[in-house]
Order: C-alpha cells, then sequence, then structure tokens
C-alpha cells in the first residue's frame, strides 16, 4: 500500500465530515428559521391568564404580522391554534382537524362564507379555552371546505366574553357566573 493510500482516505474522510458538519449547521438553521416564523405567525403560544381581584379572567393576545390574532388553546381538552374571527358566526373546525379530535358531524347546513356558499355540519364542543378562559357547550361547524389547520374561533364563544383591542393587542376578559 503507498503512502498516498492512507492520505487520500483521511482527506475523503474529512470532506464527510465537514460535509455532514455543514448539513448539520443547515438543519438547525433551518429549525430556528421554522420556529421564527411559526413565533411570527403565532405570537401567543404561551399565554398568561391574569385573575383580577373581582375574579375576572384576563388574556391579552398579540397581533401577527399580518394583522390577525392567533393563538393557542384548547377544544375538548386538545390542543388546536386559533384564528379569532369576529365576523364568523360561530367556531369553524376544518374537517379533517375535526376527524383528528373525534368530533362528531352533526346535521348539515347552508353557511355563507367569503368564497361563497358551502356545506357545514353542526356540533356542539364540550368545552372551549383560551389561556383559563374555558367556555362549555359550545356551537360550532365542521367546515369541510376549510383548508387550514386552525380553527376559526367566532361569535358562538366570542359573545359570551366582553374583548377589546387596542393597538396591536386583544384583550379577553371572562366575567365570573
Amino acid at each position: 500500500m503507498s503512502a498516498e493510500g492512507p492520505a487520500s482516505e483521511q482527506k475523503r474522510f474529512g470532506t464527510g465530515m465537514f460535509v455532514l458538519a455543514w448539513l448539520a449547521f443547515m438543519g438547525l438553521l433551518g429549525a430556528w428559521f421554522n420556529e421564527t416564523l411559526e413565533q411570527q405567525h403565532n405570537p401567543n403560544q404561551d399565554l398568561q391568564t391574569r385573575l383580577a381581584s373581582d375574579g375576572v379572567r384576563e388574556v391579552r393576545l398579540q397581533r401577527n404580522r399580518a394583522g390577525h390574532y392567533v393563538t393557542d388553546g384548547e377544544i375538548n381538552g386538545h390542543k388546536v391554534v386559533f384564528m379569532l374571527d369576529t365576523g364568523a358566526t360561530g367556531v369553524a373546525i376544518p374537517a379533517q382537524l375535526a376527524r383528528k379530535l373525534a368530533i362528531p358531524r352533526g346535521q348539515a347546513y347552508q353557511t355563507q362564507t367569503a368564497n361563497g356558499m358551502s356545506v357545514a355540519y353542526a356540533t356542539v364542543l364540550a368545552s372551549v379555552s383560551v389561556g383559563d378562559i374555558s367556555l362549555q357547550q359550545v356551537s360550532a361547524g365542521i367546515t369541510p371546505g376549510l383548508q387550514t389547520n386552525e380553527v376559526l374561533l367566532g361569535m358562538s364563544f366570542l359573545k359570551h366574553i366582553e374583548f377589546s383591542q387596542r393597538g396591536d393587542s386583544m384583550l379577553l376578559r371572562q366575567y365570573p357566573n
């Protein structure tokens, strides 16, 4: 075996390790950018609920870069992502997410959306929560035409709490019964 054999093998090994290091670096950089983009889309992933002395629960949401209020929450104890939609009559759940959460479809009904008439299926959610603000028996619709992973949090939830917007934040308040 010539002296060039081991040197050539070491060079190939070094080149391979260099390529692997770059791939690992690019993977970590991609994960970091993905997390940063997700935080910009949903700045309300770690909600804090303030409990006032009079028993009022308050949750403050920050608007995202697109001007929407997107937040983590729960439906029937399962984590979901909500987009607050004061123009929506009810809570609208994408059909694929409803299947994943085992939410039963009820009676079909016609609904008017921004894209025209659509069919949805009535359901009642045992619980809907944003932070520690929680409601039970919330009317909702399973919407097959909704092509997103986010649940539209409409007025069937929002009408039971007080909400106000100022600047880039929205304050949700739930009063004790």
